[in-house]
Formats: C-alpha cells, sequence, structure tokens
C-alpha cells in the first residue's frame, strides 16, 4: 500500500510585492551602519541571487491560519470528499498567527484547530495538531500522513503548509526582500494503484546548523532591543544545502528503485533560484548525468518564499498548468525535496 495526493489547492495572496517597493527602505549591516552604495545595488544584486522580482504579502485582515483555510477548501473541493471523513489535520507553519501590525505570535488554540473550526467539522474524531520544522514542514507532514495511514490509525488526512513571513521581517535587513506569505494544502490518502509515494527521506542536523535561521534584533538599534525578526546565515545555509540536499535526494531516490533518467520534474522548496540549480546540478552530478532541460518548475521569481508553502503551491500550480513550459503527466515519477530551520532535509519519490 501506497499513499498519495488526492486533492491538492493553494491560496495566493492578492498584494503584489515588487522589488520596486523596497527602492526608498533605510537597509542597514548588521552593526547598523548604513550600506555605502543605493538600493538599486542591493535589488540588482538580491534579483541576480535570489531570482525574485515579485512576492504576495497577505492581506492586512487575513491570518495564517486563514490562508490555510483557503488553500484547504480548494484541496478538499479537488479531492471531492466529505471533510468529515478527514482523521488528521496536519499543519505546518513556523510563527504562528501574526496579526498585522503587532509582534505576538498567536497559536492559541493551534492553527489546525482553527482550520478545522472553520471547515465546520463536527467530528471529535478528526485530530488537528500543528509541527514546527522550518520550511520542509509540508513535506515532513505528508511523511506523517503516510505513516498514520500505513499504521491503521487513518484512512485520510489534509496536511497544510502556510505562513505570513511578511510579519516576522525586519525591514532594516535586506533578507527581508526574500519572504512571502502563502498557502499550500493537500488530501493525502492510500493508494491500491502504482501511483503515490514511493520513498522518503528525513532528517534533522542539530550541531553547529541549529541555529543557522533563528530570531534576533533587528539591525536598526534605535529600535527595541526585545523585539525578534527572523534571521539567517545566508551563506552557511546555502553551503550547508549543497552538503545535505542532493545526498538526501540521491538516498530517497535509491530506496525507490527508480532510475534518474526516469524522474520527470523536481519539486524543490523555493528558497533562492542559485542556491536551488546548485542543488540540481550537485545532484545530477552524484548520477554522473547532466541536468534535463526543464526539470525544476519554479514559482520563486513572482511567489518569492513562502517557507512551507512553496512546495505544495508549487505542485498545485504545475498541475493546473499555470507554471510555463512546464506540465506533467499521468505515471511520471517526480521528485519532492526541502530545507530550512532546524536545520531540517527531507525528499520523497512520488509516482503522479
Amino acid at each position: 500500500m501506497k499513499i498519495k495526493i488526492t486533492g491538492i489547492g493553494s491560496y495566493i495572496p492578492e498584494k503584489k510585492i515588487s522589488n520596486t517597493d523596497f527602492s526608498e527602505h533605510v537597509f542597514l549591516n548588521e552593526d547598523g551602519t548604513a550600506f555605502g552604495y543605493p538600493n538599486q545595488v542591493v535589488i540588482n544584486k538580491f534579483k541576480g541571487i535570489t531570482g525574485i522580482e515579485h512576492r504576495r504579502y497577505a492581506e492586512d485582515h487575513l491570518n495564517s491560519s486563514d490562508l490555510a483555510f483557503f488553500a484547504s477548501q480548494k484541496a478538499i473541493e479537488n479531492a471531492g470528499i466529505d471533510p468529515e471523513t478527514i482523521d488528521y489535520i496536519i499543519f505546518a507553519h513556523n510563527f504562528g498567527d501574526v496579526k498585522y501590525g503587532t509582534i505576538q505570535s498567536d497559536m492559541l488554540p493551534s492553527l489546525a484547530t482553527r482550520v478545522k473550526n472553520k471547515l465546520q467539522i463536527k467530528n471529535p474524531k478528526c485530530v488537528a495538531y500543528d509541527i514546527l520544522f522550518g520550511c520542509p514542514g509540508w513535506i515532513e507532514g505528508v511523511l506523517q500522513a503516510n505513516a498514520f495511514i500505513k499504521s491503521g490509525m487513518a484512512k485520510r488526512c489534509l496536511v497544510i503548509g502556510s505562513e505570513t513571513l511578511s510579519r516576522v521581517v525586519d525591514l532594516h535587513d535586506r533578507d527581508s526582500m526574500i519572504y512571502s506569505d502563502g498557502a499550500g494544502a493537500a488530501i493525502i490518502e492510500a493508494s491500491d494503484d502504482e501511483t503515490g509515494m514511493l520513498s522518503y527521506e528525513s532528517g534533522t542536523y542539530a550541531n553547529d546548523e541549529a541555529n543557522y535561521l533563528f530570531f534576533g534584533k533587528s539591525y536598526n538599534p534605535d529600535l527595541d532591543a526585545d523585539t525578534r525578526y527572523i534571521k539567517m546565515y545566508g551563506r552557511k545555509i546555502y553551503e550547508f544545502a549543497l552538503n545535505t540536499v542532493p545526498a538526501a535526494m540521491k538516498s530517497c531516490l535509491d530506496k525507490s528503485g527508480i532510475g534518474i533518467d526516469e524522474v520527470k520534474k523536481i519539486l524543490i522548496h523555493q528558497a533562492n533560484e542559485k542556491m536551488d540549480e546548485a542543488i540540481i546540478q550537485r545532484f545530477y552530478k552524484l548520477h554522473d548525468r547532466p541536468v534535463p532541460q526543464d526539470i525544476m518548475p519554479m514559482s520563486i521569481h513572482e511567489l518569492g518564499n513562502s517557507s512551507v508553502a512553496t512546495v505544495p503551491t508549487l505542485f498545485d500550480l504545475l498541475i493546473r498548468g499555470e507554471i510555463e513550459n512546464q506540465s506533467i503527466q499521468k505515471g511520471d515519477v517526480l521528485l519532492f525535496a526541502s530545507v530550512g530551520a532546524g536545520m531540517n532535509v527531507n525528499a520523497f519519490v512520488y509516482r503522479y
């Protein structure tokens, strides 16, 4: 028995933020000093590395759990199921609901419980809980759904990834331009045919890597030092990703028994275009193969990095034919992979 995604949905906020919107920001170095060059230089370098031209921010009146609800509705409709038959709601996020204009994270009740409430699911045996696993959270939720279904604890799960990173960024940190908001959700069920998950890989590296992503104070020394924002050591994350993700992807593929030439698409967390390209290059180098053309669909150029939402959103867009020059067919083998705070790495091979 395998598990497969029988319904998929995403919510992409309407508020579109362009790189030019950062032209008047006061970007500072970590020590609070000003850059010695204009913002346009910062923006041009940023686009060259990340590939990001636009990103989406949630509307002011919406929270992460709202975005998740919208994506979940679409996934349920796409699957054509009765939501009362869902056994588990697994909600991956990092910062909870952060209301616009505030700095406090709200996770009581859990965001999964909030989504269950919004979906008006009455069944008390539908268990709702959150997971904190960094950007790989949605994939990890799929792996947990796999375990629940294979063990007989569940027949159907709703796995969500949703985040509003725009509300936890330091506007004086140029890395703030990377982050965006969004949500993706999937219905996971057992599969008795040849489709579904074929293998998986997951791991946490928590020695020196544990603090590559963290909460830290603003680069503006005039702001409250007790207020914390998402921070990262970008170079260390880049090196970590290149050293661990390709090997994890290879291990996952080896477990599946599928040959590298059978992989049609690789859906990787939309963190940074150059980093993702380097991961794919190294992955194929491990197999002594050139990188096939169009193997890696990308949404980061227009949507930015929405953390746990990037992979399910990318899958949804790919299925709906909304990524230029990209498509998949029934029977295609896909490789999903992600890396993020923890530092966590995971992947799974999937026959569509």
